[in-house]
């Protein structure tokens, strides 16, 4: 059986921008194009202090027979999104 070695370049992952969400101000449930994304007040602090981030678009699991959409959360986030590598010494 052969294995697929999975590279960085190979996984996709989705991030969201505050920008992105409208720069909502509440915490709560927003339905979006992708589906719905549930916004914390710690969401909220950490795009207070960092407008820029980035967070990961995590999908939540539902209810096999519901039919309200997809459901989302944040998850990790990036502060400097577009900011170049940083430099190492080794």
């Amino acid at each position: 059986m052969a294995v697929e070695k999975i590279t960085v370049d190979k996984v996709r992952v989705d991030k969201i921008t505050w920008d992105r969400v409208g720069r909502v101000t509440e915490p709560g449930r927003y339905m979006y194009t992708f589906g719905w994304l549930t916004i914390t007040a710690d969401d909220l602090d950490i795009w207070k202090q960092y407008p820029q981030a980035a967070f990961t678009l995590m999908a939540q699991h539902s209810e096999p027979d519901a039919s309200t959409g997809e459901e989302f959360h944040l998850g990790a986030f990036d502060v400097a999104p577009d900011a170049p590598p940083p430099l190492t010494t080794h």
